[in-house]
């Protein structure tokens, strides 16, 4: 495949180019600049680098232009992707998408220097032939005639009285009109350039340098300014006196142009034509700075959601369709708006708006967002229709670093996505402080395990109604915070530390149950990350194998947040097979909750801390209809007598708190029931 679109691409770039390689040459050429792009694809990290060399490449090859540089990005565009090591990842098509902006960048960039040495080049050959001329008058001043007559570059001479004495045709092209003999050459000059060019008069004159440059404008005819490279040299007569200068005209006109193209390529994204990341937090100090103090700015972090479905079903080009279109919508539906609109990497957007009297709230600009994108556009027949999430910082301090600003919006944004879709979070300082917090704890948390300092406590399950003892649940216990089970899901440690929890619960319960002490029914909560590991299953029948615990008297918890994730399912069901009995955690006690209850495996359903202090009669009228699918309920977060007997009388059956016992390490634990 590899060396078919190698064939393909030195077909296509021969078509337009001039190389000095025969076909066989070139096939081989672009053969080797092939496998080196594709080793870059699979590169981890990816590194465009590459990509900008073979650009570079380009540009030595011969005179490769831009119709080669065209060819080269449609046949490598589609080419690369069409290859069966890329096919179907949306991974590669950023990074093929990324690739092809560097390489268009390796070749302007190169294109640019190749022109900046052929102008000089250029120079040091007229100015050779100007003093060869000098040397030899009569065999020189028709060679140099000639080669100045043929030159792109303006060419003058000009006496020492400031007047032209003659100049070739190119210079009439760069200001619209012929040199005529006579005319003063300040009168060419803008007078923005006026007291530059005298500067550079006095030190030709002066003869400090061999010659003299220095970049201003001329007036051309129709009033307008050329941008141009002044070289002046002097020039003397047989006798070594100064006689005239020379100066040569480089029109800027064409490289700035190519500059231009570079840094807006620099700045945009290529996919969809925005400013990019760069582009948007460079922008963010200038809109800072000039804020209204009474309204300020909003910078909205946007995250297209189940963007990576979109794109492993329907393909990576469908997906490229879909950002296009994102783009131009939230382009059209910030219109009124002085806001910049930002293509960060992958699926995620950045927008920010410097606020007046009339700009819509926050909540107003979301639900718009999401009401217009609901709307199905339609790629190769498909109707597609995304919402998106998004972090919002609102009104932040002008002073603020935009790096900075961009990770507290990146942090929102987080927040708003934690099991949910569709949904937008509004930055907060204190919130920055626990997150900041947090991610310390988590960083030292697998050192802390490894010493000792984390352990497994237990907490009884009581029935409501009585009091007596229906369960047990095992707990990690840390003494630095009290979400230690939080912090492990995200640094990436709950998987070995969770199978450590149910292990080192297993085993005491068989110890207390051979001893004869304790005989219960064993929980363990799980996280979304642990609900949805694929390995969940091996996991738990190895520890049932290893600790001989019955099946039938582990409890595992998950959270209601999983059940729209397959494998969350996939894994109740397996586990439930097993023998092992299934609670939902942090169930809601509201109708789509409720829903669950008739098709999954589940005995009981676990009621929130914040659900159970609120003590909502609306709840408790909801509680009948989970018990008739022959489903528990047990209370989270009963601390008072007074929430026990709200909960009974409301018909719960089990309850967990501090009313009824806090976790207690095993001995402990013991001695108190």
């Amino acid at each position: 495949m590899r060396e078919a679109l190698a064939r393909k691409w030195s077909y296509l770039i021969s078509s337009v180019v001039v190389v000095a390689l025969s076909r066989d040459e070139l096939d081989a050429e672009l053969g080797a600049q092939l496998d080196a792009l594709c080793a870059a694809l699979h590169n981890e990290p990816f590194d465009p680098t590459p990509f900008e060399e073979v650009g570079e490449r380009l540009v030595a090859l011969g005179y490769v232009n831009e119709p080669g540089l065209r060819r080269t990005v449609d046949v490598l565009g589609k080419g690369l992707l069409a290859l069966d090591e890329f096919r179907g990842t949306s991974r590669h098509t950023v990074r093929v998408v990324g690739g092809i902006g560097a390489l268009a960048c390796g070749f302007t960039a190169a294109r640019a220097r190749s022109i900046l040495d052929q102008q000089e080049s250029m120079q040091r050959s007229l100015l050779k032939a100007a003093h060869d001329a000098q040397r030899d008058q009569r065999h020189s001043e028709a060679k140099f005639e000639g080669f100045a007559s043929s030159s792109t570059n303006g060419v003058l001479i000009v006496g020492l009285d400031g007047r032209l004495v003659w100049g070739n045709d190119a210079i009439g092209e760069i200001i619209g009109r012929p040199a005529e003999p006579g005319t003063r050459l300040v009168e060419l000059i803008a007078p923005t350039s006026i007291a530059v060019f005298r500067e550079m008069t006095e030190k030709v004159l002066a003869e400090r340098d061999e010659f003299e440059r220095e970049p201003m404008q001329l007036v051309r005819a129709d009033g307008e300014f050329a941008k141009v490279t002044l070289t002046a040299s002097l020039l003397r007569d047989d006798d070594g006196r100064a006689s005239h200068v020379l100066v040569i005209v480089d029109d800027d006109t064409e490289l700035a142009l190519l500059q231009g193209e570079l840094r807006k390529q620099s700045l945009h994204d290529v996919l969809t034509g925005l400013p990019n990341r760069q582009f948007f937090t460079t922008h963010l100090e200038t809109v800072l700075r000039r804020a209204d103090p009474e309204f300020g700015v909003t910078i909205f972090h946007l995250d297209l959601d189940a963007f990576g479905l979109v794109c492993n079903s329907l393909g990576a080009r469908v997906g490229e369709h879909l950002l296009q279109h994102v783009a131009r919508r939230l382009q059209a539906l910030m219109s009124r708006e002085r806001a910049m609109i930002a293509r960060f990497d992958g699926d995620e957007f950045g927008i920010v708006v410097e606020n007046t009297a009339t700009t819509p709230d926050v909540a107003t600009t979301m639900a718009t967002i999401n009401a217009d994108l609901a709307e199905p556009t339609y790629v190769d027949d498909h109707g597609l229709a995304v919402s998106v999430s998004a972090g919002v910082v609102h009104r932040p301090s002008p002073d603020i670093d935009p790096v900075e600003l961009l990770r507290t919006a990146d942090l929102a944004l987080r927040q708003a996505k934690r099991d949910r879709r569709g949904q937008w979070q509004l930055f907060h300082t204190n919130q920055d402080a626990a997150e900041r917090r947090d991610a310390a704890l988590a960083v030292v948390m697998p050192g802390a395990w490894e010493q000792g300092d984390i352990g497994v406590r237990y907490q009884p399950v009581r029935v409501l109604a009585t009091g007596e003892l229906a369960g047990v649940e095992a707990v990690l216990h840390w003494d630095l915070s009290d979400r230690p089970a939080e912090l492990a899901n995200s640094s990436g440690i709950i998987l070995p530390m969770g199978e450590w929890l149910m292990r080192i619960a297993a085993g005491q319960a068989q110890w207390w149950r051979q001893r004869g002490e304790l005989d219960q029914q064993f929980g363990v909560r799980l996280t979304h990350h642990q609900s949805t590991d694929a390995d969940l299953a091996s996991r738990v029948a190895k520890v049932l194998y290893d600790t001989d615990m019955p099946h039938g008297r582990l409890t595992i918890s998950m959270p209601v947040g999983v059940l729209d994730v397959a494998e969350a399912l996939d894994n109740m069901t397996t586990l439930a097979d097993m023998g092992v009995r299934i609670t939902l955690d942090d169930f809601g006690l509201g109708p789509r909750d409720l829903a669950w209850l008739s098709e999954l495996p589940v005995v009981s359903v676990l009621v929130p801390p914040d659900l159970t202090r609120r003590q909502d009669p609306r709840s408790a009228a909801l509680i009948a209809a989970v018990h008739e699918h022959g489903v528990r309920i047990c209370v989270n977060g009963v601390d008072t007598e007074a929430q026990a007997k709200w909960w009974n009388d409301a018909g719960a059956d089990l309850a967990i708190g501090a009313h009824f016992g806090g976790p207690l390490d095993a001995g402990e634990f013991l001695r108190n029931l």
